[in-house]
């Protein structure tokens, strides 16, 4: 990487090894509670889709940092398909979240009382087209409300925050978020780029219908729109809109910045998570040992000799 590029580099990635965050997205966690104040009261917590574990950082900085409160009553559950590498006060489960065995681990190790804040960073991988992003994201984030009606607690005060991509159908997605909880808010980080579609949902006080029963096959409940008339006039829906974190001296995320600010010297922060088995792993060790491109061209070689005999 060349000095120019390095000048570049994304201040808040600078500030996240900095801190000692896994990942800038724990910016946009803290940039919520500064608004929302999601952790007053919260003994009882569920990362969903928690790898790389910045948001079950900030989890276990916050929680654990009010020396009034009784540190045994507070539980950080962490869930990710993937492998994470531990934390401290975390408990991680490696499961899927459109599974009701996951949830019922979740209970568990809450003694089978039910969480105060379930929260959801996770996003698939995108393709750039928006309208397929934005649905993806939708049934992901219906996904993680499904499970969410099984284990988050009954309660004016139960929060759960999830991931979204803000598009034009965003009014559909949040008449569903709506049936469960009493408010619903749109939020924008300030270090959530602001060329992003990316924003979070904050859902406070879980009441879902009387007659509803949590199960892990219909996250929706059933509404149908047979024109778009029916979202003209009274049924039409403008969601709240919220940034989130201070505007005026906060760093913008659409902008760059030198390494050196304030006449600073910038010092290099190693990585404070090493991937634990990267994709590009193989690949590294064929390069070390000078046989990369030796391996690929003696692969083609053979493709090359098997189609000629076959011919």
């Amino acid at each position: 990487m060349g000095r120019a590029s390095k000048d570049k580099r994304d201040i808040y990635y600078r500030l996240a090894k900095e801190n000692g965050w896994r990942a800038r997205s724990a910016f946009k966690l803290l940039q919520i509670n500064e608004e929302f104040n999601i952790f007053e009261n919260v003994t009882k917590v569920v990362d969903l889709c928690a790898a790389p574990g910045s948001w079950s950082q900030v989890l276990s900085r916050e929680l654990y940092k009010d020396s009034e409160r009784d540190n045994s009553q507070v539980k950080i559950v962490a869930v990710d398909l993937q492998k994470m590498a531990p934390l401290d006060n975390v408990i991680q489960i490696q499961g899927d979240i459109t599974k009701l065995e996951t949830a019922e681990q979740i209970i568990s190790h809450f003694q089978g009382e039910k969480a105060d804040l379930v929260i959801c960073d996770g996003a698939p991988d995108v393709t750039g087209l928006h309208d397929i992003d934005e649905f993806i994201q939708a049934q992901l984030v219906l996904a993680a409300l499904n499970i969410t009606t099984h284990v988050l607690k009954i309660s004016p005060t139960s929060r759960f925050i999830a991931k979204i991509f803000r598009g034009k159908d965003i009014t559909l997605l949040y008449s569903q978020l709506k049936c469960f909880f009493n408010k619903v808010t749109v939020s924008k980080p300030r270090s959530s780029r602001n060329s992003s579609i990316e924003a979070f949902v904050v859902c406070e006080g879980y009441q879902p219908p009387v007659d509803y029963v949590p199960n892990m096959r219909n996250p929706l409940l059933d509404q149908k729109y047979s024109s778009l008339d029916e979202l003209e006039g009274s049924t039409r829906i403008i969601v709240p809109f919220i940034a989130c974190g201070d505007l005026n001296t906060s760093y913008d995320s659409d902008k760059t910045y030198p390494l050196c600010l304030d006449g600073k010297e910038y010092n290099f922060h190693t990585p404070l998570c090493q991937p634990i088995s990267p994709p590009y792993e193989k690949a590294k060790l064929l390069r070390q040992q000078n046989q990369l491109g030796k391996i690929h061209d003696e692969e083609n070689s053979s493709k090359l000799s098997d189609l000629t005999i076959s011919n």
